[in-house]
């Protein structure tokens, strides 16, 4: 069975990537899933879509992953919650928390997915959030947490 995949599957391939899978594999998870469309000829312009989305997102070369490692390291994020005494959050802090607080100072758009958090971040103060930019470029952000 023929698939054109509309999200990252580990070990099958990217958006817009035309794979063949089992027909169950098909049938039974990705077509169910969102994951992925029948391949028909009339889906060629939806690849042409989702290759040109997957082009913005992604990083264009090792150069251009170095430029943004080192904009993200220079950046200072600092991230408003509620907490409550000695410092413990209401709630934990969020990959989509810290994007929306990188954007908010000035960073780069990033994916939540490229973001590794330290376990559950349920305390203010300073914490270490690692950023996986390319397959062979990471940056380490200091996220400072502060509550309200």
């Amino acid at each position: 069975m023929k698939i054109i995949l509309t999200a990252d599957i580990d070990g099958l391939g990217a958006p817009g990537d035309v794979v063949e899978v089992k027909d169950g594999y098909g049938r039974n998870f990705l077509l169910p899933q969102g994951k992925g469309l029948l391949a028909t000829k009339g889906a060629e312009k939806q690849i042409a879509l989702i290759k040109r989305a997957r082009s913005v997102r992604e990083v264009r070369d090792l150069d251009h992953a170095k430029e943004i490692k080192a904009q993200l390291e220079g950046l200072k994020v600092k991230l408003t919650t509620r907490a409550g005494e000695g410092g413990r959050l209401f709630g934990s802090v969020t990959s989509s928390d810290v994007v929306g607080a990188v954007k908010a100072a000035g960073g780069p758009i990033l994916d939540k997915r490229s973001l590794e958090l330290p376990g559950h971040i349920k305390t203010t103060g300073g914490h270490k959030v690692v950023v996986k930019i390319h397959s062979n470029v990471t940056a380490t952000l200091n996220v400072d947490v502060v509550g309200s």
